[in-house]
């Protein structure tokens, strides 16, 4: 990439761009404020804010949106009758799990073995940063040829659809003639890639209730129902022998007709222990990417600990159900929790209660759009011929803005490619890939200005 202008100027800001994400994941941005303090989140939106400012974006603003977090949105004016490019990233995290279980403290950015390691750093700090590095490209080359807006969404991960009800009460806010969701990432490394479906997904709150109170298993164990078991044997009701999901009514034998994902990596990138099994029918990327996955995110019981001999009179559990394209996701709820009444044995109360929701997304990766990301990303990593992958996740936002904005063409690139392990612990981002996308993202802003 050193023969190419844009691509000198980037390398030359790399060092800018760690200092800064170093600050930004220093930011303890979970959106959970039972958990982490609002002002941490706050911070962070501040933060963007400011680099949106300094950037010489207009009508930057913190937006409260109605699930109680701010995002942030800024106008950066192109030249007169240009298309406009909205630049999508989010400054919230997950939590960091177990925090002794990290290698390096996870909100201090750390380098190790050619990775920077901290939560965020590739979901989805390192995202915001990439839309950072690939403006000042074009600002140190000719000038940014679009007119650009960028939104922060600070509560992406916890699912609660503030930034989707903010957009669809003020449609004109985000308008854009395409738009660049900075949230997906490679297949692997060095290989670009970019998303073209995503699942949708439900999560759906359960509670079993036998007894009016705890009774003593030895007293009155064989025959007091044990909503405990009771539990256990719904949610076993959600899956086949082999794995597959099994929810009354909802269609689990389609095929992802794509880039595929042999077992063999797939087993590494999930650091599978060896001799256990992969789940599940088809394909890995059927399996992933086009058929429903259930998982259940919890469970509400006696932990072993301090544990006594007693019948449990009630237990609940949280399930997400992913679902994708061409399956919508509140018909999948219905079905999801219609499966859980049905399957409750033994007559036990059962109460379902859904919490989050998403709809699959599908892209048109015929328009103009995606021949010029493929032409910037063959660029940005010579030799290589963009990809198109699925993403077994969810990101609610898209279906909302392909909604509000039919005609708008909607790409989604970025930095957690499986060596990231982002949700996890010891999440990671490679600086090559952040400097290579940032490359291809600004040579894609040139390539669609011209198209």
């Amino acid at each position: 990439m050193s023969s190419n202008p844009v691509a000198e100027t980037v390398a030359s800001l790399m060092p800018r761009a760690k200092a800064e994400l170093t600050e930004l994941v220093a930011f303890k941005s979970v959106a959970d404020f039972g958990q982490y303090p609002r002002s941490e989140s706050e911070g962070a939106a501040a933060w963007v804010a400011d680099a949106l400012r300094a950037e010489g974006f207009q009508d930057v603003a913190l937006l409260d949106t109605p699930d109680g977090t701010q995002s942030v949105y800024g106008f950066l004016p192109g030249p007169e009758g240009a298309k406009t490019v909205l630049l999508y990233a989010h400054y919230d995290v997950q939590p960091p799990l177990d925090e002794a279980a990290w290698a390096s403290p996870p909100f201090e950015l750390t380098e190790r073995d050619g990775r920077w390691y901290g939560r965020g750093s590739a979901d989805c700090k390192g995202g915001l940063i990439m839309h950072l590095l690939a403006l000042r490209a074009l600002k140190a080359n000719g000038g940014v040829p679009v007119h650009v807006k960028v939104i922060a969404e600070g509560s992406e991960e916890q699912g609660t659809g503030g930034l989707e009800r903010y957009a669809e009460a003020h449609p004109e806010l985000l308008a854009a003639d395409t738009i660049v969701i900075g949230d997906s990432g490679n297949f692997r490394v060095g290989l670009p890639t970019v998303t073209s479906t995503l699942r949708g997904m439900t999560l759906v709150r359960v509670q079993v209730d036998t007894l009016e109170g705890n009774l003593h298993s030895g007293q009155f164990g064989g025959a007091a129902p044990d909503a405990l078991g009771a539990l256990i044997r719904v949610l076993d009701s959600l899956r086949a022998e082999d794995g597959s999901t099994t929810v009354d009514g909802l269609t689990g034998d389609t095929r992802w007709d794509g880039l595929q994902y042999d077992e063999e990596s797939f087993r590494r990138d999930a650091k599978v222990l060896d001799g256990v099994q992969l789940i599940g029918a088809g394909t890995v990327a059927d399996r992933i990417w086009a058929r429903p996955a259930v998982t259940v995110l919890g469970i509400d019981c006696p932990p072993v600990v301090g544990a006594t001999p007693s019948v449990q009179a009630g237990a609940r559990a949280l399930i997400s159900l992913r679902v994708p394209p061409g399956t919508d996701a509140a018909e999948a709820t219905k079905l999801l929790q219609a499966h859980l009444e049905a399957h409750t044995p033994w007559g036990a109360r059962v109460r379902t209660e859904q919490i989050g929701q998403g709809q699959a997304f599908q892209a048109d990766t015929s328009s103009p759009a995606y021949a010029a990301m493929a032409e910037a990303m063959a660029v940005a990593y010579p030799g290589e011929e963009m990809q198109y992958a699925g993403q077994g996740g969810s990101i609610p936002l898209c279906s909302t803005l392909a909604s509000l904005y039919p005609r708008a063409e909607i790409l989604l690139i970025g930095l957690s490619e499986p060596e990231a392990q982002i949700h996890a612990v010891n999440e990671s981002v490679s600086p090559e890939e952040l400097e290579r996308l940032s490359v291809a993202e600004a040579l894609f802003l040139r390539n669609y200005a011209a198209s």
